[in-house]
């Protein structure tokens, strides 16, 4: 039936797949639809509805595309185009649903492609039997079979939906079937299951309490190794520790310090709360045996090396025995027995070394053996001096690197101070150890030579170069070593050989005296003696170190001036005695001469000031003997000597002029011969001047000491001055003053001549 207003195929243009109905076109010459349609027209609501609709978007123009290819004309003259698209009757579903028995079935299990191929052979024939369609009947066709034509599309996929899901639901059943078997498999080991766990319920509790007990026993193994690792050694540090095939070394002295400090943890653990436990206790003890074993260990060991170390003369200490003494000396008892073998050893060494130097010498011949110069005792004394001192500094270098005692940056030469530390303490005694057997041979060999000895000079050579070698080694090995207390006996024996010659010396001096010789000069003995004393002053003042008090250097050689100095000054006293005789004046000349000679010697050197002061009081002692006697001299060679004994001598109520001696004729006697005595008078060139040593043998070293006696005199003058100055009071004004004048001028001219005579 065909729609009102739709025009028939053959009246519109060329075949299209989708034909617009007429109403669509407007009529020529009128653009504009009528502007007034009624709103409920459902024709007019549908054509605002198509015309409102988009065709543009890509889901329509997909469908629209469907649509033309599904009823294109060439699609349906291909080979296998369906039925449906021909305009073939369809089988419908419900009558084929409705088929029953076995060929239904038979049909059913026909693949759908059967049935497509009859269809498409059925529509070949009868395309061929039908002529070219016109224009516009397919489209026609389309638009009145559009829902058949949908609905036989759907009807066929839903067929094959059913074929296939009927074989699906075959499968499903027995899955089914399947499931059912393994539920029922399932259920009997559900039930099973409980069975067991009702059976194994007591188990399960067991096995929980045992895994707890487990957890608890690894903390507690856990904790356990920590202390373990903490309080015990290792296999290999024991093994350091107590195995002799483990050598001494870096890895026995680690497990050392392991030891000590599980024993510093474990005095903290037994000073907790609890106090003292069974396994602190136990640790205390092991670790100790452990360490005593350590100890042992390392004092057979330098034990060993001390034996094998202490053969050789010169010896380097290598780090590890310095690390093995130092932990020795935590226990002294150990330590003491090793260094007793070293000191043992050392000891034989140094005193076969001591010998072979003696006899043998060095090495080739040089040095030459020491015993070659004994012919020269000085330089055989002080060779077998510096090889002992030589061997002490060897000695105390070596112990000082084995007990690691540092340098105090001394220099050398200067005096080593004691620090009183403990190694200091082992140093000093195990050198005075090792240099103990070296005392007798040198105590032999330096007495036999001290007590061979005649000359003072050489045996104050010996004793001061003995004194010296004391002092060096008590400051280095301590005064109570056995070397110095052996140094002190010899020192001592050579300077009782050398005061034993002083003083048979000073005996000989007092023994073969004689008379001074004319010219009143020092004897010869007394020159022999300076000579020999000067010599014992330049020896003495070489020997100084630099470091001595002025006072102690003084007192230290006070005792050889005395023995020196006062034999030779009584020998001078008892020669001015021997000549019968002889002047006052040629007395103090001559004792001035000696004592200033004694005495300019020994003022070249500090150390004598004290006993050039004593000289200088026998200097000024004898020098006012000679003032005296000189001024008794020019009273009486001037005739004023009877005058000033009657002023002396006269009673206080008795004029002057009634002495016998003062009376005018005196006096006139004695102003004539005082007279003639001022015109020869010279006391610049007086012969009892010329007598004095100092007169003819000025020296610029002697100025210091005659400057005292010179006051001296000028006391001494100026009381002869007095007594002239009284007597030209009493003589008058006339020869008073010339008196005066002329007594003045001669005591004058005299000091002058003395001071000049003394070098001052």
């Amino acid at each position: 039936m065909k729609s009102p207003g739709v025009a028939s195929p053959s009246a519109r243009g060329p075949p299209s797949a989708l034909t617009t109905p007429s109403f669509f076109h407007t009529p020529p010459g009128n653009n504009r639809l009528p502007s007034t349609i009624p709103s409920k027209n459902p024709l007019a609501l549908r054509l605002y509805k198509v015309l409102g609709a988009n065709y543009s978007d890509a889901s329509t123009k997909e469908a629209l595309e469907t649509l033309s290819s599904f009823y294109s004309p060439v699609a349906a003259t291909e080979p296998g185009a369906s039925a449906s698209m021909l305009g073939a009757p369809v089988l419908k579903e419900p009558d084929r649903l409705t088929r029953d028995g076995p060929e239904d079935e038979e049909e059913e299990e026909e693949p759908d492609e059967v049935w497509g191929a009859e269809y498409a052979r059925k529509a070949r024939r009868k395309q061929t039997e039908m002529e070219q369609p016109v224009d516009g009947e397919l489209a026609l066709r389309a638009r009145k079979g559009l829902r058949r034509d949908i609905e036989t599309k759907l009807a066929e996929s839903s067929r094959k939906f059913l074929t296939a899901f009927a074989e699906v639901d075959k499968k499903l059943d027995i899955l089914q079937v399947h499931v059912g078997e393994m539920q029922t498999r399932c259920d009997e080991a559900q039930s099973k299951l409980q069975a067991t766990n009702e059976s194994c319920k007591h188990l399960l509790d067991r096995a929980e309490g045992l895994r707890a007990q487990r957890e608890a026993t690894a903390a507690r193994q856990s904790i356990i190794s920590l202390f373990l690792s903490r309080f015990t050694l290792t296999e290999e540090e024991t093994q350091a520790v107590a195995s002799r095939d483990v050598p001494v070394g870096p890895q026995v002295f680690a497990a050392m310090d392991r030891i000590e400090k599980i024993r510093i943890d474990c005095r903290v653990l037994m000073s907790g709360e609890e106090g003292e436990t069974k396994a602190g206790l136990d640790i205390m003890s092991l670790t100790a045996s452990l360490l005593d074993q350590a100890y042992n260990k390392l004092a057979r060991w330098t034990s060993f090396e001390f034996r094998q170390m202490g053969k050789d003369a010169s010896l380097d200490v290598a780090p590890l025995m310095q690390e093995a003494v130092l932990r020795l000396r935590q226990r002294p008892e150990l330590l003491n027995d090793s260094l007793k073998i070293l000191t043992e050893v050392r000891q034989a060494t140094l005193l076969s070394s001591f010998l072979e130097a003696l006899t043998r010498g060095g090495p080739g011949g040089l040095p030459r053996p020491i015993e070659l110069h004994a012919h020269d005792p000085t330089r055989y004394v002080g060779d077998m001096l510096a090889w002992v001192h030589q061997a002490m500094a060897g000695e105390r270098e070596f112990l000082e690197s084995l007990f690691g005692v540092r340098g105090d940056n001394r220099m050398v030469g200067s005096v080593r101070q004691a620090k009183g530390t403990e190694e200091e303490e082992y140093v000093a005694k195990l050198m005075d150890g090792d240099l103990e057997k070296l005392s007798m041979p040198l105590r032999v060999r330096v007495l036999q030579t001290v007590k061979s000895q005649e000359g003072s000079i050489t045996a104050y050579k010996i004793a001061n170069l003995l004194q010296f070698y004391l002092l060096t080694v008590s400051r280095t090995v301590g005064e109570e070593a056995l070397l110095s207390k052996t140094l002190k006996a010899i020192t001592d024996a050579a300077y009782q050989v050398f005061f034993d010659t002083i003083d048979a010396q000073g005996r000989s001096l007092l023994r073969f005296l004689h008379p001074p010789d004319s010219d009143l000069s020092p004897p010869l003995a007394l020159r022999d003696s300076s000579q020999v004393l000067r010599e014992i002053m330049a020896v003495y003042d070489s020997s100084l170190l630099g470091d001595e008090d002025p006072t102690e250097r003084e007192a230290a050689f006070a005792q050889i001036l005395e023995a020196a100095v006062d034999p030779a000054m009584e020998m001078c006293k008892r020669m001015s005695d021997l000549r019968e005789g002889m002047p006052t004046w040629d007395k103090a000349v001559f004792l001035v001469n000696c004592t200033t000679y004694m005495q300019n010697m020994l003022q070249a050197y500090s150390f004598t000031s004290t006993h050039v002061a004593l000289l200088q009081k026998e200097v000024d002692r004898n020098i006012r003997t000679m003032v005296t006697e000189h001024s008794a001299f020019f009273l009486k060679e001037s005739g004023l000597e009877p005058i000033v004994q009657a002023m002396d001598s006269k009673p206080e109520d008795t004029p002057l002029s009634r002495l016998p001696s003062a009376s005018s004729q005196a006096l006139t006697a004695a102003l004539t011969q005082f007279d003639s005595f001022l015109s020869t008078l010279d006391p610049s060139s007086s012969p009892r001047l010329s007598l004095l040593s100092p007169w003819r043998h000025r020296d610029s070293s002697s100025k210091r000491g005659a400057s005292a006696p010179a006051s001296k005199v000028g006391n001494d003058a100026t009381v002869q001055v007095y007594r002239i100055g009284c007597l030209a009071k009493i003589l008058g004004p006339g020869w008073g003053g010339r008196v005066h004048g002329v007594g003045v001028g001669c005591l004058e001219e005299f000091e002058k001549s003395l001071k000049l005579a003394l070098g001052t």
